[in-house]
């Protein structure tokens, strides 16, 4: 029988993801509990109106409690928030590090959730200047969310799609996947590359200053247009890369990337890179 979600408890309101949650949710038609440890974060939730509230009084009225802390807490906060929670109710927790490690405190008669934001996409229209200046999202652009769910039917994920859809609103769709999935696109897809050539690129920007005089201003000029259109040529074929820039492109393959790059898409790479992150030894099974 799937369960209407009316109550949720946000821990950790006052975090960086916690403040940007917790606005979405203060607009919308949920009962919605906010508990804060820190007492300079507690001031940033009470002076957005949030009324603060304790975990050991929320926790057990709550359809759905959201851990919004760091991966590496998630351990230590769901031993001790779990045992508190009715049973029913949805864990729901905002990376899959922690979830795919088996680090967060069991239960049988509770549900597990775990929803990452996507981000509004470099190729999404925007309009407005709000939604210009919303490159996390959240708040004006439009963004999907990938979500594991797996103990739930088709009804509770149609019925958690709303929270989640109100948590990082204004959002397109929600992706359902697996935790394992779910980690191979966060960190193994968006950090371990994308977000790692991201860094690269500026650190290819800062060399091209440095090392070889060129004006700042030109090579940003340079650099972020051509950012744009390389994207677009490789992920929507827009034109094909001319035969120089192909020879460029080869070049730059033999110069910085291993032939054996694909391995980071293996089960124990992946172990490695979120043992890394949560500061464990090894991912135990």
């Amino acid at each position: 029988m799937t369960t209407t979600l009316k109550t949720i408890t946000v821990l950790g309101a006052g975090g960086k993801m916690g403040m940007r949650i917790s606005a979405n949710f203060q607009k919308s038609g949920y009962q919605v509990f906010y508990c804060e440890n820190s007492p300079r974060a507690q001031e940033q939730v009470s002076a957005q109106g949030r009324e603060i509230s304790e975990a050991d009084s929320v926790v057990p009225l709550s359809d759905v409690v959201i851990l919004a802390v760091p991966d590496i807490a998630l351990g230590a906060v769901s031993t001790a928030i779990v045992p508190k929670m009715k049973a029913g109710a949805v864990l729901l927790t905002l990376d899959p590090a922690a979830a795919y490690a088996n680090l967060i405190a069991q239960r049988d008669d509770i549900k597990y959730a775990v929803a990452h934001p996507c981000h509004p996409s470099v190729f999404l229209e925007r309009y407005t200047k709000e939604e210009h200046a919303d490159a996390f999202g959240g708040i004006a652009a439009i963004q999907h969310v990938a979500a594991s769910y797996e103990q739930g039917s088709e009804a509770d994920r149609t019925e958690l799609a709303k929270v989640v859809s109100i948590m990082y609103g204004p959002v397109e769709q929600v992706h359902w996947v697996t935790v394992k999935q779910l980690a191979y696109l966060e960190p193994t897809l968006v950090e371990t590359v994308a977000c790692m050539v991201g860094s690269f690129m500026k650190e290819a920007l800062d060399e091209t200053v440095k090392s070889c005089g060129v004006p700042e201003e030109a090579a940003k000029a340079m650099l972020y247009g051509h950012i744009q259109i390389a994207l677009a040529v490789a992920f929507r074929s827009t034109n094909p890369f001319s035969d120089a820039c192909m020879i460029a492109m080869e070049y730059g393959r033999e110069k910085i990337i291993k032939e054996d790059w694909k391995q980071i898409f293996e089960e124990k790479e992946l172990d490695i890179v979120i043992a890394r992150m949560l500061k464990i030894d090894a991912i135990k099974r």
